[in-house]
């Protein structure tokens, strides 16, 4: 029996220690477990090559990186590729040739990962094996999501990569306009991160939007409000007994667009997360739970969305982000906190988004103060739900008195939500 005090050292050692004291052994561990990782997915799926052979490879990347001979360093990369290619050819030969070619390829990354933890890149190696594991496990998904891209989804998506990675690093970084409000690489960047925000929202629509309305109106109202409110009020007009659904769908689209607007603001300036956070998590709560009440979900319901990732979407938004950005800015400069708020609730009225997003740049430059930004905030959620009502009434006036009692209990909650948390939080 070891004595307790005897391996109490051992036990309390940090991780720091033993790399500072035993890095050989240390950069040995890590490989095997991150060989391991690799290899549980190909072991899983009763590939030739499991957990014994990656962590091997891996160990081997690592040993001959710690030994530091470049001949013998190339000399494994290149019987690892002899390896993969291999495989490859065994593959072709028995029909699976698409399984063995990703096995030979992950035997190359994992000789990789080896290296990479033999040089002393420890996180970039632990992120790489990750990412490679996560990969190979949703291979299915992955598969199933690509085959269902249209041609037009897949050119979109070009475009805008285009234009996030390659033009974004030209733009100027330098402040521009009145107050210095503008500054163009950020605006972009803005734009990427909300049109990334609606193409999830999109994916997930075009995926499971089939399965039911709420599903279509909450995601939906994410991707696009305003469409999602107005086929719901059309399918009312042709529809008998629809309206409670409407009633209830119209909710969700505003409950989805108040929660959007949240995640901006979190996400990029969170010291407004009580300011805005109340009102606004208020009105996504009580929009889902009075829409449970009112409304049968058990409806399938789909809608066509134009994807976020089209080059126009993205242009449209950036120009509409920077027209209220310098009206807003504007309005401010002249009119003081009076007019930034008129402007903000009459740029509600068309993009509570493109609102809430100028509001996170002004925050960000300084020229805006947090109070200020968030009644601007509100103000245009509150501009962005009226108007969807007064959408829902021009387009069928026999759903105007439940609509308007829905929206005016949405924007009451949003109301008390803020006083609660004026007078007694901040």
């Amino acid at each position: 029996m070891i004595p307790l005090d005897i391996c109490q050292p051992v036990l309390q050692v940090d991780p720091e220690y033993l790399l500072a004291n035993y890095p050989d052994v240390m950069k040995i561990v890590f490989a095997t477990a991150l060989g391991i990782l690799l290899g549980v997915e190909r072991e899983w799926s009763q590939k030739p090559a499991g957990l014994r052979t990656f962590s091997i490879i891996t160990l081997s990347g690592t040993v001959l990186t710690i030994v530091e001979e470049p001949l013998l360093l190339i000399l494994g990369a290149v019987l690892i590729v002899i390896q993969g290619a291999v495989f490859a050819v065994e593959g072709l030969k028995s029909g699976e040739g698409n399984y063995l070619l990703t096995t030979a390829s992950s035997m190359m990354l994992a000789y990789g990962v080896g290296v990479l933890i033999g040089k002393e890149f420890y996180q970039v190696g632990v992120i790489v094996a990750i990412f490679a594991t996560l990969l190979l496990v949703l291979r299915r998904e992955l598969h199933g999501f690509a085959r269902n891209l249209s041609k037009d989804e897949i050119q979109s998506a070009l475009e805008f990569s285009i234009l996030a990675f390659v033009i974004f690093p030209l733009l100027p970084s330098e402040s521009l306009g009145p107050n210095g409000a503008i500054n163009p690489r950020t605006i972009w960047l803005l734009v990427v991160a909300v049109s990334a925000i609606g193409f999830v929202n999109y994916l997930i629509v075009q995926r499971y939007g089939a399965k039911g309305i709420a599903i279509t109106s909450f995601f939906g109202g994410l991707v696009n409000s305003a469409a999602v409110i107005g086929e719901i009020v059309s399918r009312a007009r042709n529809q008998s007994g629809f309206t409670n659904i409407a009633v209830g769908s119209i909710l969700l689209a505003n409950a989805a667009m108040a929660f959007r607007d949240l995640f901006i603001v979190l996400t990029f300036v969170p010291e407004l997360a009580i300011d805005v956070g109340a009102p606004l998590g208020a009105i996504v709560v009580a929009g889902v739970v009075f829409s449970y009440f009112v409304s049968d979900w058990e409806l399938d319901f789909e809608i066509e969305f134009d994807s976020p990732f089209n080059l126009r979407t993205a242009l449209k938004f950036g120009l509409l982000f920077l027209l209220v950005l310098v009206v807003s800015a504007t309005a401010r400069s002249m009119y003081g906190t009076s007019g930034f708020l008129v402007s903000s609730f009459l740029g509600g009225l068309v993009s509570s988004g493109a609102v809430t997003t100028s509001v996170v740049l002004l925050v960000q430059s300084g020229e805006l103060a947090p109070g200020i930004a968030s009644s601007g905030i509100i103000a245009a959620v509150t501009g962005s739900i009226l108007v969807k009502l007064a959408l829902a009434i021009s387009m069928d006036r026999s759903i105007g008195v439940p609509v308007a009692v829905a929206t005016s209990a949405l924007i009451t909650v949003g109301v008390v939500a803020t006083a609660v948390t004026v007078m007694f939080i901040t």
